[in-house]
């Protein structure tokens, strides 16, 4: 069984899967290696066999803000809306953890959206996904406090990882939550108090996530 059949047999038509794996690249990422960058050509339709891959958001001043994972299975919605408008990417993607992806070209999508139902049906179920996870995003910076979209981060973390403990330093938090170094420290330390998490150089054991 080829990997294409592992991953995607139960949700694409038999000639879907022989299309996308005659027509594969794989690649392997480590940690923190970027994907793909705001501005950058998008020629590529991704799907993430193994590992876990984080989109951001960059303004001009290159500051980040994560908006949503992508994991085993999924595809990154707004890499597709480029792959059908022809559009340059808009988002960062980044490697989280050690991660395997594969690639088919961005030409196949609009063939595909007509000629496979699985296939359509595959899209519009991860733009779904994907936009009540901007949602949530939202959500956290209009009506969280940063005490709360900590524990969401780290929850969310802890959910794609498949451990409590977590090699994370204060800092990376801080940039992916938009906040500061010394506010996310403040909390974890008040966090620690409250016997949710053990605070270790690079490390975060948590207790009650």
């Amino acid at each position: 069984m080829s990997i294409v059949q592992e991953k995607f047999s139960y949700m694409f038509d038999k000639e879907l899967l022989e299309e996308i794996d005659k027509n594969k690249v794989i690649k392997k990422y480590k940690e923190e290696s970027i994907i793909i960058e705001p501005g950058q050509e998008v020629t590529f339709i991704p799907f993430i066999l193994e590992g876990a891959v984080k989109v951001l958001r960059e303004d001009e001043n290159g500051e980040e803000l994560l908006l949503y994972y992508l994991e085993s299975g999924d595809t990154c919605s707004m890499t597709l809306t480029c792959c059908y408008g022809r559009k340059k990417s808009k988002i960062k993607a980044i490697a989280d953890i050690e991660s395997e992806i594969l690639f088919v070209p961005s030409s196949f999508f609009a063939v595909w959206m007509e000629k496979y139902e699985s296939w359509r049906n595959f899209i519009l179920t991860n733009y779904e996904n994907k936009l009540n996870e901007l949602l949530e995003a939202i959500d956290s910076l209009a009506f969280y406090n940063m005490e709360e979209r900590i524990i969401k981060y780290l929850s969310d973390k802890v959910k794609i990882i498949g451990s409590l403990e977590l090699d994370l330093t204060h800092q990376k938090i801080a940039e992916d939550l938009h906040s500061s170094r010394v506010v996310v420290s403040r909390i974890l330390k008040k966090l620690e108090k409250s016997g949710k998490l053990v605070i270790h150089r690079n490390r975060l054991i948590l207790k009650e996530f």
